[in-house]
């Protein structure tokens, strides 16, 4: 021990002898200084005491514990409330059915709407009326509310312009229906000096517009990001990954909307009294003219003395009710079916 340099012998005091293994070996190797391993039961001295564990929780359902009592008494409360709830529901429905599908006929969709004091009469002019003003909403709704989306979703969901999007967008779902026909009919009616189903549909595509984008967004935004980024890897571009992989994958969202928002138009009265009126003939291939539709035919039938026009209300309230349930039990269905895959 004499013989060694001071340095080895300053090393050894600095780096003791070294026990059998391979993790302290590397780790001297490494410059580090060994450490002793502790032992199992030095460890478990220095965890903290466990607290003492009482009896298990007694899950057993017995008919006379207070929470079997409590349970099954809000059970009978909501059951109650939710039965008192779909009674007015099922009411409204009743009495359409009753009163409404009297005059189900095939006169209801052939024939126009009878002169007062007349019999007979149907509803064929308002029904195709109301399918051409919300096909006209919907072409106009549609496009630019999936473009926008789009750009909310996929382009530039963080720009100020997105920001002023939502807003403006949020804003304009709370708004009045008859402000969109005020609108509308300071826009069209105004300057086209008459009453129409392009101005009709105009009005009903600004109440289209918040539903078919709000919806598209958030179909949007729940298509995973690793389809995304998979489409990036294989070369695509951002306008091929939007039309080829986002879009038809994020498709029966979309559609669901869609469906909602035409259901929501199919049934206002208020934006129509201003742009489209009402006409007790049919369509002409002229379209610059009043154009007659459901939700007018009821407003203005259902207020008449005349007994046969106030039936003629009812079933065209039926129609609608029946239109609008078809709609939402088609959105429900499909948004269930697209759930499942």
């Amino acid at each position: 021990m004499s013989g060694q340099p001071p340095e080895d012998r300053q090393d050894k005091k600095k780096h003791p002898p070294l026990e059998p293994g391979l993790g302290k070996v590397i780790g001297v190797a490494g410059g580090l200084p060994a450490v002793e391993e502790p032992s199992i039961s030095t460890i478990y001295r220095q965890l903290p005491p466990q607290p003492a564990e009482g009896p298990p929780p007694d899950l057993e359902r017995r008919l006379r514990s207070p929470r079997t009592l409590i349970s099954a008494a809000l059970s009978v409360v909501t059951g109650i409330m939710a039965v008192a709830a779909m009674v007015p529901l099922f009411s409204v429905l009743f009495m359409l059915i009753w009163r409404g599908g009297q005059r189900f006929g095939l006169d209801l969709f052939t024939q126009v709407a009878p002169a007062p004091g007349m019999e007979g009469g149907g509803i064929g002019n308002a029904l195709v009326g109301t399918l051409l003003m919300v096909g006209i909403a919907s072409a106009i709704a549609v496009p630019f509310g999936i473009i926008a989306a789009i750009y909310l979703a996929e382009i530039g969901p963080e720009t100020m312009l997105a920001s002023v999007v939502r807003f403006g967008i949020k804003v304009l779902s709370g708004l009045p229906s008859v402000l969109a026909g005020l609108f509308a009919y300071a826009t069209v009616v105004l300057l086209t000096h008459t009453y129409s189903a392009p101005a009709g549909g105009i009005a009903l595509a600004i109440l289209m517009l918040p539903t078919v984008i709000l919806t598209a967004e958030q179909a949007l935004k729940m298509v995973p990001q690793r389809m995304r980024e998979a489409a990036i890897g294989m070369g695509a571009n951002q306008t091929q990954v939007v039309l080829r992989v986002v879009l038809p994958t994020a498709t029966p969202g979309i559609l669901t909307g869609v469906m909602l928002a035409v259901a929501r138009a199919a049934g206002e009265t208020a934006p129509l009294l201003f742009t489209a009126m009402y006409s007790a003939y049919w369509l002409t291939p002229n379209p610059m003219e009043p154009t007659a539709s459901l939700a007018v035919l009821i407003f203005n039938f259902s207020s008449q003395p005349f007994r046969n026009r106030v039936e003629i209300a009812w079933a065209a309230s039926l129609v609608l009710v029946l239109i609008v349930m078809v709609l939402n039990i088609a959105a429900q269905a499909w948004t269930a079916r697209s759930a499942k895959r």
